[in-house]
């Protein structure tokens, strides 16, 4: 399934127009052994790769170019990825990569360590190693995950990058701070508008990278 929407980005842009595009596929050989090299998917995951799709699709990063992502998501949320991430190019959101959690070795600590945004990865919820994370279905995304840090009840931030985001508000014009996730945020809605629920409303815990759609 191949797409090319035309847009104009609002935000960033090195020129009058650019594309953005998308490809949305089965799993390849290719991409099936760099997930099995990294234990990213193994056969006791719960999600069969047969129900994965790899999906190619552009982003604007923190330098407001043009990008070729990859992300893994279930099949049945394919579609809506890829008309999230349209609409946030479309309004300039930017993302400082979009890359395999299998090339971090599937170490969720790693890929948020790199800012990078993800999806699939079989890994069991945080912090209870009993049931398995929506991210182990491929229906869930971690965005911009430093700018947008899991905060534990007691308040607690692991990742030390993360700290500046504790207090949540946009206070400087850079891209860095446009990635800062708030509710009332254009990029927030879009997510939304979709009926994925986001990880900035839980109660307790608050996890402002994650957004799921059950």
């Amino acid at each position: 399934m191949k797409k090319t929407i035309l847009l104009l980005p609002i935000l960033l842009s090195t020129a009058l127009f650019s594309q953005f595009n998308y490809n949305i596929s089965p799993i390849t050989s290719e991409v099936k052994e760099r997930m099995l090299q990294a234990d990213s998917w193994r056969e006791s995951c719960p999600v069969p790769l047969l129900d994965l799709r790899y999906v190619q699709m552009n982003y604007l990063d923190f330098n407001g170019e043009t990008q070729s992502g990859e992300i893994i998501v279930h099949k049945e949320v394919a579609d809506d990825v890829v008309s999230i991430f349209s609409e946030l190019y479309e309004i300039g959101y930017p993302i400082r990569q979009m890359r395999l959690v299998s090339d971090f070795n599937a170490d969720d600590w790693e890929s948020i360590d790199a800012d990078n945004t993800s999806a699939f990865n079989c890994r069991p919820v945080t912090g209870n190693k009993k049931k398995w994370s929506k991210h182990a279905y491929g229906r869930a995304i971690d965005i911009n995950p430093l700018e947008n840090p899991y905060v534990s009840r007691t308040g607690h931030i692991s990742h030390k990058a993360s700290l500046k985001y504790k207090k949540r508000r946009h206070r400087k014009n850079t891209n860095a701070d446009k990635a800062v996730l708030l509710k009332r945020d254009k990029a927030t809605k879009i997510f939304k508008k979709y009926g994925w629920s986001w990880g900035g409303d839980w109660r307790t815990i608050k996890d402002y990278q994650h957004f799921v759609k059950k």
